[in-house]
Protein backbone atom coordinates (compact mmCIF):
# COMPACT_ATOMS: atom_id res chain seq x y z
CA UNK A 1 0.00 0.00 0.00
CA UNK A 2 1.08 3.45 -0.87
CA UNK A 3 -0.20 6.96 -0.86
CA UNK A 4 -0.09 8.87 -4.38
CA UNK A 5 -1.79 11.92 -5.27
CA UNK A 6 -3.88 11.82 -2.22
CA UNK A 7 -4.91 8.30 -3.37
CA UNK A 8 -4.59 5.12 -1.51
CA UNK A 9 -3.13 2.50 -3.56
CA UNK A 10 -3.01 -1.04 -3.07
CA UNK A 11 -1.65 -3.90 -5.36
CA UNK A 12 -3.19 -7.18 -4.20
CA UNK A 13 -3.59 -10.64 -5.08
CA UNK A 14 -6.32 -11.52 -7.18
CA UNK A 15 -8.60 -13.71 -4.07
CA UNK A 16 -11.41 -12.32 -3.40
CA UNK A 17 -14.92 -12.68 -4.26
CA UNK A 18 -15.48 -10.66 -7.27
CA UNK A 19 -12.05 -9.90 -8.82
CA UNK A 20 -12.37 -12.62 -11.49
CA UNK A 21 -15.73 -11.33 -12.72
CA UNK A 22 -14.50 -7.92 -12.24
CA UNK A 23 -11.20 -8.86 -14.62
CA UNK A 24 -13.57 -10.27 -17.59
CA UNK A 25 -15.92 -7.06 -17.29
CA UNK A 26 -13.41 -3.99 -16.75
CA UNK A 27 -11.66 -5.88 -19.89
CA UNK A 28 -14.63 -5.95 -22.27
CA UNK A 29 -16.26 -2.01 -21.47
CA UNK A 30 -12.28 -0.79 -21.32
CA UNK A 31 -11.45 -2.38 -24.79
CA UNK A 32 -15.06 -1.44 -26.41
CA UNK A 33 -14.64 2.41 -24.88
CA UNK A 34 -11.01 2.48 -26.07
CA UNK A 35 -10.59 0.65 -28.93
CA UNK A 36 -14.31 0.02 -30.36
CA UNK A 37 -13.20 -3.73 -30.05
CA UNK A 38 -16.75 -6.66 -30.16
CA UNK A 39 -17.34 -9.53 -27.14
CA UNK A 40 -14.58 -11.60 -28.36
CA UNK A 41 -12.56 -9.55 -26.71
CA UNK A 42 -14.10 -9.77 -23.79
CA UNK A 43 -14.88 -13.77 -24.23
CA UNK A 44 -10.89 -14.43 -24.79
CA UNK A 45 -10.40 -12.58 -21.31
CA UNK A 46 -12.91 -14.64 -19.75
CA UNK A 47 -11.32 -17.99 -20.65
CA UNK A 48 -8.59 -16.85 -19.73
CA UNK A 49 -9.30 -16.16 -16.32
CA UNK A 50 -11.70 -19.35 -16.31
CA UNK A 51 -8.92 -21.31 -16.63
CA UNK A 52 -6.93 -19.24 -14.04
CA UNK A 53 -9.82 -19.82 -11.50
CA UNK A 54 -10.34 -23.54 -12.23
CA UNK A 55 -6.63 -24.78 -12.70
CA UNK A 56 -3.88 -22.56 -11.50
CA UNK A 57 -1.03 -23.55 -9.21
CA UNK A 58 -0.67 -20.59 -6.20
CA UNK A 59 2.75 -21.66 -6.14
CA UNK A 60 3.21 -21.06 -9.64
CA UNK A 61 0.46 -18.73 -10.68
CA UNK A 62 -0.78 -15.43 -9.84
CA UNK A 63 -3.09 -12.51 -10.28
CA UNK A 64 -2.97 -9.12 -8.77
CA UNK A 65 -5.84 -6.67 -8.59
CA UNK A 66 -4.65 -2.71 -8.26
CA UNK A 67 -7.25 -0.23 -6.17
CA UNK A 68 -7.30 2.81 -5.92
CA UNK A 69 -9.41 4.22 -2.86
CA UNK A 70 -10.84 0.84 -2.12
CA UNK A 71 -12.33 0.01 -5.48
CA UNK A 72 -10.52 -1.84 -8.31
CA UNK A 73 -9.06 -0.44 -11.46
CA UNK A 74 -6.28 -2.52 -12.94
CA UNK A 75 -4.47 -6.38 -13.05
CA UNK A 76 -2.46 -8.78 -14.39
CA UNK A 77 -2.11 -12.39 -14.32
CA UNK A 78 1.17 -14.51 -14.34
CA UNK A 79 0.28 -17.87 -15.98
CA UNK A 80 2.52 -21.15 -16.54
CA UNK A 81 3.68 -20.86 -20.37
CA UNK A 82 4.18 -24.37 -22.64
CA UNK A 83 7.74 -25.22 -20.74
CA UNK A 84 8.03 -25.52 -17.35
CA UNK A 85 10.93 -22.47 -17.47
CA UNK A 86 7.98 -20.33 -19.04
CA UNK A 87 5.17 -18.39 -17.95
CA UNK A 88 2.88 -15.85 -19.83
CA UNK A 89 2.05 -12.40 -18.37
CA UNK A 90 -1.93 -12.17 -19.20
CA UNK A 91 -4.15 -9.53 -19.14
CA UNK A 92 -2.80 -6.55 -17.81
CA UNK A 93 -5.01 -3.59 -17.82
CA UNK A 94 -5.25 -0.10 -16.18
CA UNK A 95 -8.69 1.06 -16.33
CA UNK A 96 -9.36 4.82 -17.14
CA UNK A 97 -9.90 5.84 -13.50
CA UNK A 98 -6.48 4.64 -12.44
CA UNK A 99 -3.91 5.70 -15.15
CA UNK A 100 -1.49 8.48 -14.43
CA UNK A 101 -0.44 6.45 -11.03
CA UNK A 102 2.10 4.10 -12.41
CA UNK A 103 -0.36 1.12 -11.85
CA UNK A 104 0.63 -0.89 -15.04
CA UNK A 105 4.59 -0.52 -14.11
CA UNK A 106 3.55 -1.50 -10.28
CA UNK A 107 1.13 -4.48 -11.49
CA UNK A 108 3.96 -5.81 -13.94
CA UNK A 109 6.82 -5.46 -11.91
CA UNK A 110 4.53 -7.72 -8.56
CA UNK A 111 4.25 -10.21 -11.86
CA UNK A 112 8.00 -10.28 -12.38
CA UNK A 113 8.97 -10.56 -9.19
CA UNK A 114 6.99 -13.44 -8.71
CA UNK A 115 8.10 -15.08 -12.01
CA UNK A 116 11.28 -14.59 -10.46
CA UNK A 117 10.71 -16.16 -7.10
CA UNK A 118 8.57 -19.19 -9.11
CA UNK A 119 11.96 -19.96 -10.68
CA UNK A 120 10.46 -19.26 -14.57
CA UNK A 121 13.62 -18.30 -16.46
CA UNK A 122 11.47 -16.30 -19.34
CA UNK A 123 8.51 -14.56 -19.25
CA UNK A 124 6.30 -14.01 -22.72
CA UNK A 125 3.28 -12.05 -23.58
CA UNK A 126 1.00 -11.55 -26.43
CA UNK A 127 -0.56 -7.93 -27.17
CA UNK A 128 -1.35 -5.75 -29.89
CA UNK A 129 0.67 -3.04 -31.36
CA UNK A 130 -2.13 -0.69 -30.81
CA UNK A 131 -1.82 -0.82 -26.62
CA UNK A 132 1.32 1.46 -26.98
CA UNK A 133 0.77 2.49 -23.17
CA UNK A 134 1.19 -1.25 -22.28
CA UNK A 135 3.94 -1.91 -24.86
CA UNK A 136 6.50 1.35 -23.22
CA UNK A 137 5.97 -0.81 -19.81
CA UNK A 138 7.51 -4.20 -21.26
CA UNK A 139 10.03 -2.14 -22.75
CA UNK A 140 11.09 -0.74 -19.34
CA UNK A 141 11.41 -3.86 -18.15
CA UNK A 142 13.37 -5.35 -20.77
CA UNK A 143 10.84 -7.44 -22.75
CA UNK A 144 11.97 -7.67 -26.55
CA UNK A 145 9.57 -8.39 -29.68
CA UNK A 146 9.97 -11.49 -31.02
CA UNK A 147 7.18 -11.83 -33.98
CA UNK A 148 4.61 -9.93 -35.21
CA UNK A 149 1.33 -11.19 -37.46
CA UNK A 150 -1.59 -9.10 -39.10
CA UNK A 151 -5.15 -10.70 -38.29
CA UNK A 152 -8.44 -9.59 -37.97
CA UNK A 153 -9.84 -9.99 -34.68
CA UNK A 154 -12.50 -8.39 -32.44
CA UNK A 155 -13.85 -6.79 -35.23
CA UNK A 156 -10.54 -4.74 -36.05
CA UNK A 157 -7.61 -5.54 -38.21
CA UNK A 158 -4.36 -5.70 -35.81
CA UNK A 159 -1.05 -6.43 -35.66
CA UNK A 160 -0.35 -8.67 -33.03
CA UNK A 161 2.98 -9.05 -31.24
CA UNK A 162 4.82 -11.55 -29.01
CA UNK A 163 7.44 -10.28 -26.68
CA UNK A 164 9.63 -12.58 -24.32
CA UNK A 165 12.17 -11.23 -21.07
CA UNK A 166 14.55 -13.63 -20.31
CA UNK A 167 14.33 -13.48 -16.70
CA UNK A 168 18.55 -14.82 -16.13
CA UNK A 169 19.90 -11.83 -18.41
CA UNK A 170 17.54 -9.40 -16.77
CA UNK A 171 18.83 -9.81 -13.40
CA UNK A 172 22.42 -10.64 -14.44
CA UNK A 173 21.64 -6.99 -15.87
CA UNK A 174 19.97 -5.47 -12.56
CA UNK A 175 23.12 -6.75 -10.45
CA UNK A 176 25.72 -4.76 -12.38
Amino acid sequence: MYQQDQKQVVIRRANRPGDLGWVVMAHGEAYDQQFSWNIDFEVLVATIVADYGTNHDPTREAGWIAEVNGRRVGCVFLVAGDRPEMAKLRILLVAPEGRGLHLGTHLVEKCLAFASEAGYEQVTLWTNDVLTAARKIYQKFGFTLTDEERHHSYGQNLVGQNWTLDLRTSATDNDS
